[in-house]
């Protein structure tokens, strides 16, 4: 009889213990960057708590986060040693392992952090695209991409260019801006910009500007330039890379000092009549961005068109673009869009910025969007682009020393893509605190992330269910919690 009662105990206890819901509990200071904190236990559901989590309010659902491949990420890289550079790469891609990047984008041709400008053609005329090449990108893009799918092999690539071939556009020049006539001179530590000695070698009367189409509107450009999206795609295939979205240009309103080209929505209306149909043909999707205003009219022309809409399955938003993603997800609701390039800051890396691209985030999954891209994967530190800007980057790498660090925005981002897998869902939550995204992963895990933004320890209760969650936060802290038990 005691040998039965002994029995029942113990049966009851390991069933007590393993309907335990236990809360794993990751937090990020300024001075401990990533800190496993002990496990919790979610207590019975109480009146007293600070934010609810809607296990019923589901809202979009996330295909992932990642970063940019870029020339500058992989020129600063290669200067490691092949263990270091290994292991970075394990942390970003590799599933389970660190930032668990799962879509990335890549530019087509130049951009603002290339070694230099240059494009897959640059023969003028060359209609049918005889002398196009990815022979630059061999160099630096491909192995860039090729390291990372090493660890990941199902890794999600996009692409947009940042300036078409320069004979497609009315200036025959790469930039829009010009560096003459004393430019060079100014200097932004807000934004990171030198311009100093800087000449792109763009005369003023040949500047662009906002509002108006830099690419010539006219048939046969637009056939050349929908070929040279599709040879890209094919010849990238031939390098076992395949891209499986394109948008059709990086920040079509902005006239640069770097590579750039002016759109009216107009005009890249009319290109996505051509671009369509090659993208169709390979299968590959065509998204309408990237989108860096606040109008969301400059979007909506686009949409509604006859023809182009049915062409665009999303939508990229980045900087100033932020305030017209909630007019187009509210008018749009079922329409994907993407979070394109995260704000790049000024080159300092510092904590104050990791909280502002917080900020971001939050504003970005409220508003609708599925993916989340940062920009700089790697940077010199202390360095300045070809074009003399400075900006953040997840990770500086010292030249001199040959060692790399993790910058704050890494973590902050890694928060949310360590935790949270393609295929979750956005939570609605409700209660007196709101500095927090919450989402459901496929395997029911629950994922909070949330800000403790005051300069004291502050105790967060959360509901989720009929249990809750005490944790007391350290000031000035990012915390993340995974609620693992499937039923609540």
């Amino acid at each position: 009889m005691g040998r039965t009662i002994m029995c029942f105990l113990l049966v009851t206890t390991a069933l007590l213990l393993h309907a335990q819901t236990k809360v794993e509990w990751v937090s990020s200071t300024q001075t401990e960057l990533w800190k496993h904190n002990q496990d919790l236990i979610a207590a019975p559901a109480s009146d007293m708590y600070s934010v609810e989590i809607d296990q019923n309010g589901t809202l979009q659902t996330v295909e992932g986060f990642g970063t940019c491949f870029n020339e500058a990420g992989w020129t600063s890289l290669s200067l490691l040693n092949e263990i270091d550079r290994e292991n970075i790469f394990k942390e970003l891609f590799a599933p389970g392992a660190g930032a668990n990047f799962t879509i990335c984008r890549m530019p087509v041709g130049a951009n603002d952090f290339s070694r230099d400008w240059y494009s897959y053609d640059e023969t003028d005329g060359d209609f049918d695209m005889r002398n196009f090449s990815i022979a630059n990108d061999k160099e630096t893009l491909i192995p860039f991409i090729k390291n990372a799918q090493k660890y990941n092999p199902a890794l999600k690539l996009w692409a947009s260019p940042w300036s078409p071939p320069s004979w497609m556009k009315y200036n025959k020049h790469y930039a829009l801006k010009s560096l003459q006539k004393g430019i060079t001179n100014i200097k932004s530590d807000e934004w990171g910009i030198d311009f100093n000695g800087i000449d792109n070698g763009l005369k003023p009367e040949q500047e662009g500007k906002e509002g108006t189409n830099m690419f010539i509107q006219e048939d046969q450009y637009f056939k050349a330039y929908s070929l040279y999206f599709a040879k890209f795609i094919r010849a990238y295939r031939n390098e076992n890379i395949n891209i499986s979205m394109v948008m059709p240009q990086n920040e079509f309103n902005s006239a640069q000092p770097f590579p750039s080209c002016t759109w009216t929505a107009n005009g890249l209306a009319k290109f996505l009549d051509y671009l369509g149909p090659k993208m169709n043909a390979l299968n590959v999707k065509v998204f309408f961005g990237t989108m860096e205003r606040p109008d969301g009219k400059l979007v909506d022309t686009i949409l509604p068109d006859a023809i182009s809409k049915n062409y665009v399955q999303g939508v990229g938003f980045q900087w100033a673009g932020k305030d017209a993603i909630a007019g187009i997800h509210k008018k749009y609701p079922d329409l994907t869009l993407y979070q394109s390039e995260q704000e790049c800051g000024n080159g300092k890396n510092d904590w104050e910025y990791s909280k502002y691209a917080w900020g971001l985030m939050k504003h970005y999954f409220n508003n609708g969007v599925s993916a989340y891209m940062y920009w700089n994967t790697s940077l010199l530190q202390n360095s300045i682009s070809r074009w003399g800007w400075k900006q953040n980057s997840l990770i500086s790498v010292d030249a001199t020393t040959k060692t790399y660090k993790y910058n704050y925005d890494y973590y902050v981002l890694k928060h949310l893509s360590h935790y949270v897998k393609p295929g979750a869902r956005l939570l609605s939550t409700t209660g007196s605190f709101s500095n927090l995204l919450a989402f459901v992963n496929p395997d029911k895990s629950v994922v909070v992330m949330l800000q403790n933004e005051k300069s004291f320890q502050d105790t967060i209760i959360i509901k989720i269910g009929n249990k809750i969650v005490t944790a007391r936060l350290e000031p000035d802290s990012f915390n993340s919690f995974v609620i693992h038990q499937n039923k609540f």
